[in-house]
């Protein structure tokens, strides 16, 4: 197969340097691509597609001019990161998710960090995702976070990024091991032999996790996956994580509170829950104490939680770390709780709850990215070196009107990677979100869901704006990439 010409540009391309060879991490596979003949490349995109859509494989687009329900789009070259690199992503999760944790339980307890003036009381106290309900709540193991998506990306100068965090219902893992499936039927030829790291025991590792969180003095605990329904974007992923683990895809309704635990209803009667992955936001999780007109959540579940008699996971309340103001003061965060230095980098960040800040920002709309501080998928960014004028000016009365809930961040230039388009190999920008699951153990995936933005110059990655996926494989060479596992007792002693 003939790769010539692929034109990186001036993005750092995860594959090929700038002299248009593969970088080390990538010779192998450009050698086994150059050996499939002529079209071959393009038939087994198509039968990965199809496989895609025969087996159901879809996300849901609320408000989308086709439909709802849309196939999953996955391209068939993947993103491929060397074990040294991998290594040190994996050393700075474990310390991200290490120190937000320890954050979010003295946030509700002791607030120690804001009486000794690390972080601004305004700035948590005015945080739509701080949940009063959660003061004085002591989780099962201490742990608030149990399962965590961190987006990270690679500028141009090839440093990698933490772009934001996602500790509340962070999605996208079950494509993850659907893209390595697909790929190990499809590119069989290509994928056998690379020594890729493998990621199938996920749904293992996500129940031990859970288990291991049950309330104290539970020896066989029943774990429930709760789901809001099948309108909900990522109902295929909560059906599909039920099944790999082997637990009950559970609704609301299903669910009631009596003597002080929660059961489920079953045709034999009902049934203890001791640990409910819950996927579903907090303000729907239980009527009687967040929103009342909730339809999707359990009445009292709140009262049973607080008791120590179910574990949530995550636990409600973790948002306030996903905010993105409150973001910017992570590398704090990590100094004030671990005593280190960040190891994987924040992005610049400009608080617009700060004056000299917020100016700055409206001086140079047409250079930073603005994003709102509690949304996600995409929405409500301002791209500034993209935009008109009229949505710049829209953008600064939004500001001026509420500056606490905006923040701004450099244009930064996302790395590419070869991606099939019209029969052609193009540089397409992506992200990465590796999946790091905290219980007893801190386990980090080896890979994630590598997000590309299949629109040509686009930097959004996100499947509802139009992005697609790829497979991401993590190269082990010889003994050097570590366990994806480490004992929590482990990590802190080592950090001690």
């Amino acid at each position: 197969m003939r790769l010539a010409p692929y034109q990186s540009g001036e993005s750092f391309d995860e594959m090929f340097a700038p002299d248009g060879h593969p970088r080390p991490s990538g010779e192998k596979f450009v050698e086994r691509l150059q050996t499939l003949s002529e079209g071959s490349l393009q038939q087994r995109q198509k039968t990965a597609d199809l496989s895609l859509q025969n087996m159901g494989i879809t996300f849901n687009v609320y408000g989308h001019e086709a439909g709802t329900e849309k196939v999953w789009p996955f391209d068939l070259l993947p993103r491929i990161i060397d074990a040294h690199e991998w290594k040190m992503v994996e050393s700075g999760l474990r310390q991200r998710i290490h120190a937000l944790n320890l954050f979010v339980d003295d946030l509700y307890n002791d607030c120690k960090i804001i009486k000794d003036g690390k972080i601004p009381e305004e700035l948590i106290l005015s945080s739509k995702t701080l949940r009063s309900q959660c003061k004085g709540y002591h989780p099962p193991q201490g742990v608030w976070c149990h399962i965590t998506g961190v987006d990270l990306i690679r500028d141009r100068d090839g440093q990698i990024y933490v772009l934001e965090d996602n500790l509340r219902c962070p999605s996208g893992v079950s494509y993850v091991l659907e893209n390595r499936e697909l790929m190990k039927r499809t590119f069989s030829h290509v994928f056998q032999g690379m020594s890729v790291a493998p990621i199938e025991d996920y749904p293992e590792q996500l129940l031990k996790t859970l288990l291991d969180c049950a309330p104290e003095g539970v020896t066989d605990p029943t774990a429930v996956v709760l789901t809001p329904g099948i309108y909900n974007s990522a109902y295929f992923e909560h059906t599909f994580l039920a099944q790999q683990m082997g637990v009950e895809l559970v609704q609301g309704s299903d669910l009631v509170v009596e003597n002080g635990y929660v059961h489920m209803k079953t045709t034999r009667g009902l049934r203890r829950v001791d640990v409910i992955y819950r996927r579903i936001d907090d303000d729907f999780i239980d009527p009687k104490c967040f929103r009342p007109d909730s339809a999707l959540g359990v009445d009292h579940l709140m009262d049973v939680c607080r008791a120590g008699r179910v574990t949530l996971a995550n636990a409600p309340g973790t948002g306030v770390a996903d905010d993105k103001a409150v973001y910017a003061y992570v590398p704090d965060i990590i100094k004030y709780y671990l005593g280190e230095e960040i190891i994987l980098p924040n992005v610049p960040t400009h608080l617009c709850s700060d004056e000299k800040q917020r100016n700055h920002v409206l001086g140079n709309l047409d250079k930073l990215v603005v994003k709102p501080t509690n949304e996600s998928g995409g929405y409500g960014i301002l791209m500034g070196p993209q935009s008109s004028q009229a949505e710049r000016d829209k953008c600064a009365d939004a500001i001026r009107a509420n500056p606490r809930e905006w923040i701004a961040q450099p244009m930064l230039n996302l790395s590419t990677v070869p991606t099939l388009v019209e029969d052609e190999l193009k540089p397409r920008h992506v992200d990465l979100r590796p999946f790091v699951l905290c219980g007893k153990d801190i386990y980090v995936m080896p890979g994630g869901l590598t997000r590309v933005a299949l629109k040509e110059g686009s930097m959004v990655v996100n499947s509802s704006q139009g992005g697609g996926s790829k497979d991401t494989w993590i190269l082990r060479n010889g003994n050097s990439i570590p366990e994806p596992h480490i004992s929590r007792a482990a990590w802190e002693d080592k950090n001690a």
